[in-house]
């Protein structure tokens, strides 16, 4: 499995927003939007710059998927934008942008499709776990 990218397109921005090219590209012109430019002045969008509309998509979204998910018996979730999908063999990998951070499960290539998650879907990641173990940084 490949390692994510850490810049994007302005398309490859929009998809992961959900939103349209034209909205981006209004967006990197209104400033709303950091870019950097490439030595060939094409714009390039870090994931980082895209955290506070990911932030505000997963606040509007979370009430109504915790909603969804409290048949649920694991209450650990959390929400956020899938930023990756990956089917190789009989594994999917999904990739999960939530605030900053990012979470990648490892589920089968039936369940992803089962789902129909691509890039760009608000999604929840579960954790049922015995353990959670904490770390200093």
């Amino acid at each position: 499995m490949q390692e994510v990218k850490k810049s994007l397109t302005p398309r490859e921005a929009a998809t992961i927003l959900g939103v349209s090219y034209p909205t981006i590209k209004k967006w990197i012109l209104a400033g709303k939007l950091k870019t950097t430019q490439t030595a060939g002045g094409h714009h390039r969008v870090s994931r980082v710059a895209l955290n506070p509309f990911l932030d505000r998509d997963a606040r509007s979204e979370g009430k109504k998927s915790r909603t969804r998910f409290s048949t649920l018996s694991g209450r650990n979730q959390l929400i956020g934008r899938i930023v990756e999908v990956r089917i190789e063999g009989l594994l999917a990998q999904v990739v999960l942008a939530i605030g900053n951070q990012q979470v990648t499960s490892i589920i089968t290539a039936d369940a992803a499709r089962a789902l129909k998650l691509k890039k760009g879907d608000v999604a929840a990641a579960v954790v049922k776990a015995t353990e959670v173990m904490i770390a200093r940084v």
